[in-house]
């Protein structure tokens, strides 16, 4: 395990990255004895700083919660990071490219909760039970860590590499839609990338909260009410450029879009 004086100097070193828009040798490669409990320590501290400047904490993001993220990433467990108030977008929002790191789109369910969800026993049915509505979601990643050859380490002590989220489409209330049959069809440029359906967040997309809720109360942390989570990717990550535009159609719950400068 990493001593405070390192994961302090790794908490500082991504911060800079962030403010920059750089990207950092792997953690792994540095410290290969470093662990998840490491990572996740480093995330809090970053997120603790960022709090400190004023900056408001509105959700969290869960990470690698299908096999096709996985498969992507070569990752094969979920994480989670921290959401703030200044990375959240209104549908059709012109993005600026620069702001980000490694830049890729995710298509995704987000999840608004009307009551606390606190572990260690959250279920499925909690989950439902605490949501006010469903609405779609599009992340925007933002990775400060070399690609190659990263692990699960990496991508947790960097926020799990989220940077933002659209919100856009049709809010629906859990009970109005089966929600592991919501699918998506996702675009760039007005050619389809990427489809996918939201059962293969976990079999169903509040599996992610739960899970969520759960790895929190290991943390002595839980979810609140008004908090937006992002259920995890049901598609492939999809790059994106400076002068992309990006849709996903969601069927019967709307289309959402942005765009990058």
């Amino acid at each position: 395990m990493l001593d405070a004086e390192t994961i302090a100097a790794i908490a500082a070193e991504l911060a800079e990255a962030d403010r920059t828009h750089g990207v950092i040798p792997r953690i792994t490669a540095r410290y290969p004895d470093a662990t998840v409990e490491d990572s996740y320590a480093i995330q809090r501290m970053w997120r603790d700083a960022r709090v400190a400047e004023g900056r408001r904490l509105v959700g969290r993001k869960i990470g690698l919660t299908s096999k096709v993220m996985q498969a992507a990433t070569g990752i094969s467990e979920p994480d989670y990071g921290v959401m703030f108030d200044d990375t959240v977008w209104e549908n059709g929002s012109v993005l600026r490219h620069a702001d980000y790191s490694n830049v890729r789109i995710e298509v995704e369910l987000a999840f608004v909760l009307k009551h606390p969800l606190e572990g260690p026993a959250c279920t499925l049915f909690d989950v439902l039970r605490a949501t006010e509505y469903v609405v779609p979601a599009l992340e925007v990643l933002n990775s400060h860590i070399e690609l190659e050859g990263r692990t699960i380490v990496d991508t947790i002590a960097d926020n799990a590499a989220y940077g933002g989220m659209v919100l856009g489409g049709n809010p629906m209330a859990p009970d109005a839609v089966d929600l592991r049959w919501v699918s998506a069809l996702l675009y760039r440029n007005e050619t389809i990338e990427e489809s996918g359906v939201a059962a293969a967040v976990l079999n169903h997309p509040a599996a992610g909260v739960a899970w969520l809720a759960n790895k929190l109360a290991q943390h002595g942390d839980r979810l609140e009410a008004g908090e937006v989570i992002l259920a995890g990717s049901f598609t492939r990550p999809m790059w994106v450029h400076p002068g992309d535009t990006v849709l996903a159609d969601y069927g019967p719950m709307g289309t959402i879009a942005c765009r990058f400068i």
